[in-house]
């Protein structure tokens, strides 16, 4: 079997590396200010292996849908960036 790399392996493996990044900071952080169930996780890199399936089969409009999702998943429920409130 021939191995050719998509524009969805990237795009996904560089999502899981934001996931690993996201994970290890907050694990290793001494403040516990957010304590994310470790499911969440899981789900945002079932996401990504389901994109990069469906980009890697052709199917480009599940593939960018699952992206997006997934991506929106990652800033409603683990929040990455902190925004200070405008009070």
């Amino acid at each position: 079997m021939l191995f050719v790399e998509t524009p969805y392996d990237w795009i996904t493996v560089g999502i899981f590396a934001g996931l690993i990044v996201l994970f290890m900071q907050r694990s290793t952080s001494e403040s516990n200010d957010v304590d994310d169930p470790l499911w969440m996780y899981l789900a945002a890199g079932v996401g990504c292996a389901l994109a990069n399936y469906a980009g890697n089969e052709g199917q480009h409009l599940l593939a960018a849908l699952a992206i997006v999702g997934t991506l929106a998943f990652v800033f409603h429920f683990l929040k990455p960036f902190r925004w200070p409130r405008a009070d």
